[in-house]
């Protein structure tokens, strides 16, 4: 039943071989490159870092506070 599934799993992986040693093509990273965007790289001797106070923050978690009784309603079966 699936027979046909290795023969075409070895012809994509053949064809994948092929693409990679550049059969159909130059790949497009081989050639040349813009270098814009290496003018636009963020230097990390520039940035730095800050803890987060409690004003800036969105959600911040209350770690060890006592975990409060979940509202769930519940009621007996009736047959």
């Amino acid at each position: 039943m699936l027979r046909w599934v290795i023969p075409l799993l070895i012809l994509a992986n053949s064809a994948a071989a092929a693409a990679n040693a550049g059969v159909f093509g130059p790949t497009p990273a081989s050639g040349l490159r813009d270098s814009a965007p290496l003018t636009r790289q963020i230097h990390p001797e520039r940035l730095t870092v800050r803890p987060i106070v409690a004003s800036e923050s969105v959600d911040v978690p209350v770690v060890g506070g006592p975990v409060s009784d979940p509202a769930v309603q519940t009621a007996p079966l009736t047959q």
